[in-house]
């Protein structure tokens, strides 16, 4: 893929998982090169009308979808993987070395506990398990590492930021100043904070990581939970990181 490809648009899509206080957001990105679609993340397990309800409403049809950039192995970030492999068999994944063994099933989720199981509705629980018991045969396109600049959007540069989970990617897209953050930030009463503390195994690590997203120049972040901040993130992203010293 050609690196001077130009960008068309990047659309933050917007779904709810429904929680008992009410929904909670999350935001998948769709990303719009010449050469097709990435998709960046899936949303959570039984959103999967959803999920195309909202490409189409973006101008998307499943079958356009080149590639999905997998952040890490969350089931509200890989819930829709399995269909979407069945919906387009040639759709190509991408994630981090250090995801791998998770997503090809050779590693159980980390948070997907059996308390976590327990709290599902079964017919949600039964997607989950077919989603599981498909991840043996997922095949990995592209391995992603540190600092790989991407051939997408005029160049992505994929951030490693482990601690939320061992291969937690952000990307960096260096022509518009944005930043996707995936779960290793986030906006809360409409402010920029760190990952959540319950949902990160390994918390002093993904503080760590913070640091590396210092002097990048962003206009925007973009949290999965919580949405777009832009309120001098590069400054906020840096005061974080020096909180977590």
């Amino acid at each position: 893929m050609n690196m001077n490809l130009q960008p068309i648009d990047i659309t933050i899509l917007h779904l709810n998982i429904p929680t008992p206080t009410g929904n909670s957001p999350i935001h998948p990105v769709m990303l719009r090169d010449e050469d097709g679609i990435t998709l960046v993340d899936t949303g959570m397990i039984g959103q999967f009308a959803e999920l195309q309800s909202a490409l189409e409403e973006a101008g998307a049809k499943l079958h356009e979808i080149k590639r999905i950039i997998i952040t890490h192995q969350d089931i509200d970030h890989i819930g829709n993987l399995g269909a979407l492999v069945e919906a387009v068999p040639d759709v190509e994944i991408w994630a981090h070395a250090d995801e791998i063994p998770y997503l090809q099933g050779k590693l159980p989720l980390i948070k997907f506990t059996p308390e976590r199981r327990a709290m599902l509705a079964p017919p949600t629980l039964e997607l989950a398990e077919q989603l599981l018991s498909g991840l043996p045969s997922l095949h990995i396109a592209r391995i992603l590492e540190d600092g790989d600049m991407l051939p997408l959007q005029g160049g992505v540069q994929v951030i490693h930021t482990p601690g939320h989970t061992p291969g937690h990617i952000c990307l960096y897209f260096r022509e518009k100043q944005f930043l996707l953050a995936a779960d290793e930030l986030r906006v809360v009463d409409d402010e920029l904070v760190g990952p959540a503390p319950p949902a990160t195994p390994d918390m002093p690590e993904a503080l760590r990581s913070l640091k590396r997203l210092i002097g990048l120049k962003i206009d925007t972040v973009l949290c999965y939970h919580g949405g777009e901040y832009t309120e001098a993130p590069s400054e906020r992203v840096a005061e974080l990181a020096e909180l977590g010293e």
